[in-house]
């Protein structure tokens, strides 16, 4: 499929066969919720002849997302309950985020923030509430980290970046600026000299954090806009979320961490599916999540293991749930399960 511009309604997607034109009705209704994105690179990888293809299945939106469940909340991770000032969150002591843009160049079906983002969400911070958030971080002077997100901050250009770069510059107590983003997977072209260089603008340590699912994302195009990023001194960490027919299989998530790690990647955070409206089909339960982390330790090198954790509902912050190898037992020692799942005891027994 030859896809020259973003997909952007339900007729983009009939126009280009992804959907048929008979779930044009169930899917006008998402739409009408939900924001609808698929840049060309993503369109492209879709494989029409999949009807369960985990590309479509993260970007193609579905009649499923109109059932909302007892658990689902528009707010999952409690964002709201920790903004002091509008565009920031601060959660925990030492880094705040910054939601500077609430739009996206692809909308994930899953996406926690999706009732925040997208043509109808909260758009992008007006200059008065920019400069409030500078206020905020300035005056914090315990925030270590400025954690840029939304919506991808990528979407923005190089001269609204750098704005945003320079101001960060000029507050001494901030040393680490990170960007959360799916833009050097989904629209890699746009990783280039100009970008990079305001990305580079505060002097600060940069880190980009990249959200991809599937090792089908990193495509050779996606690899190179890694690399540009990596050559330029920016340190890239990955976050994925473990999804229900997209990346719930050991063999799929063990080929996605090694595709980061090829691409100088280092895999970080391993997301349990948060409780979005409309996502219960893509969530699997935490002892299916444990059972898959678990089969990654041995099958992949050290260098490849995400860690798994959940967003606790509510604001309350993240934990770590990947299954525990240690036990303790009566006797005032543990038992240890190995990769292969033996047991063994620590200290040993003589």
């Amino acid at each position: 499929m030859n896809v020259m511009r973003p997909i952007k309604s339900v007729d983009d997607l009939v126009r280009t066969g992804l959907i048929e034109d008979a779930e044009r009705l169930a899917l006008d209704e998402v739409a009408a919720r939900y924001a609808i994105a698929l840049t060309p690179a993503m369109a492209r990888l879709i494989d029409h002849a999949d009807p369960a293809d985990p590309i479509a299945r993260q970007f193609v939106p579905d009649a499923a997302e109109l059932v909302t469940t007892p658990e689902e909340r528009a707010d999952p991770i409690g964002d709201h309950a920790h903004s002091p000032v509008e565009g920031i969150v601060h959660r925990y002591p030492d880094r705040v985020l910054l939601k500077a843009v609430h739009v996206c160049p692809v909308y994930c079906r899953f996406c926690f923030r999706r009732e925040m983002v997208g043509p109808q969400g909260l758009g992008t911070l007006e200059p008065a509430a920019l400069a409030s958030a500078f206020d905020y971080i300035r005056s914090h002077s315990e925030i270590w980290e400025v954690i840029l997100t939304g919506g991808d901050p990528l979407v923005l250009s190089p001269r609204r970046l750098g704005d945003i770069l320079r101001e960060l510059a000029a507050i001494q107590h901030v040393k680490i600026v990170r960007f959360h983003t799916r833009v050097p997977v989904v629209e890699p072209q746009k990783i280039d000299v100009e970008l990079i260089a305001a990305l580079k603008a505060s002097g600060k340590t940069v880190y980009v954090a990249l959200h991809a699912n599937h090792p089908r994302e990193l495509i050779a195009e996606a690899r190179a806009a890694c690399a540009r990023l990596v050559d330029a001194g920016i340190v890239m960490v990955s976050q994925s979320v473990l999804l229900k027919g997209v990346n719930d299989d050991a063999d799929v998530l063990a080929e996605l961490m090694r595709a980061f790690v090829e691409a100088r990647v280092k895999p970080y955070y391993l997301h349990h599916p948060d409780l979005a409206p409309g996502t219960s089909h893509f969530r699997l339960s935490i002892e299916e999540g444990q059972k898959i982390v678990s089969s990654l330790r041995g099958r992949i090198s050290g260098l490849c293991q995400p860690t798994y954790i959940l967003d606790i509902p509510g604001g309350h912050g993240k934990a770590v749930i990947g299954e525990s190898a240690v036990q303790a037992t009566a006797e005032g020692c543990y038992s240890i399960s190995d990769y292969r799942g033996n047991e063994h005891s620590y200290p040993p027994a003589d």
